[in-house]
């Protein structure tokens, strides 16, 4: 962990980041209380608090959006996770009931500009989205442009806020150093979490993803793994491995129901 604060440290002087980046306090404290439900999993049904329960193809219905909601507050999962459109739509059937409404921007390739990023991100939070899941522009970081990486986040961050932001790193796509430097980037912007994928890609959420990211940033911010876990023995090994929110559209089956 101090060679993780070194590299930290060396990245943001000489990119001019933040060498202290800003704390989400609320967001903390409802985290880390979900952080200690994941030490006490000993049956499927209790990963429920840490799902975010995920509908993001594109021939969704809004018959499917509400049966997601529905499914959401039956079952005590975190979230649900829509496209854009569908968030209003979430956020009604939701109204007063503890599931957050989760929404994703520039997906599923990051590549769009940092200007349309956040004209999304502002509108999904203004259509009642609680929290933000960006893809991180990958090409951009596989070009070393961090500057443009981390003013791409941070932009995002503060046209959201509250709303925390989840930055979706696609770590299929990347090597164990971009895996790093990516989180490390993500934490400096202020992001919320780190995810993994988006699972619109070549691979999804592996546990030595998770902890690269659970090792790199894992006690300043939340770890999501996503992509590909559709049974509890999956989930598990994620949380072991040190995710704090599991994304799938197959929370049904890793809870056993």
């Amino acid at each position: 962990m101090k060679r993780m604060e070194d590299i930290y440290e060396k990245i943001a002087k000489k990119f001019g980041f933040p060498t202290r980046p800003p704390v989400h306090p609320d967001w903390l404290k409802a985290e880390l209380r979900r952080t200690g439900l994941s030490k006490n999993i000993k049956k499927p049904a209790d990963v429920a608090p840490l799902i975010d329960h995920t509908m993001l193809k594109p021939e969704a219905s809004v018959r499917e959006i509400i049966k997601l909601c529905d499914e959401a507050a039956n079952f005590g999962f975190a979230s649900v996770c829509v496209n854009p459109y569908w968030v209003s739509t979430a956020s009604i059937r939701l109204l007063d009931l503890p599931v957050m409404v989760c929404s994703v921007v520039g997906f599923p390739l990051g590549a769009n500009t940092t200007e349309i990023k956040t004209i999304e991100a502002k509108r999904v939070v203004d259509d009642g989205a609680s929290e933000i899941d960006m893809v991180i522009n990958i090409g951009a970081l596989k070009s070393g442009s961090w500057e443009a990486v981390h003013a791409d986040i941070s932009s995002v961050v503060e046209v959201s806020s509250p709303a925390p932001v989840k930055v979706i790193l696609e770590t299929a796509l990347l090597s164990e150093e971009e895996i790093i430097y990516a989180s490390l980037i993500s934490r400096s912007a202020g992001a919320a979490f780190v995810k993994t994928s988006t699972g619109f890609s070549k691979g999804g959420a592996t546990t030595e993803a998770v902890s690269l990211m659970t090792t790199a940033v894992g006690k300043y911010i939340g770890i999501k793994a996503s992509g590909g876990i559709g049974d509890f023995e999956s989930a598990l090994a994620m949380v072991k491995a040190g995710a704090t929110r599991i994304g799938s559209s197959k929370s049904i089956m890793i809870i056993g129901k």
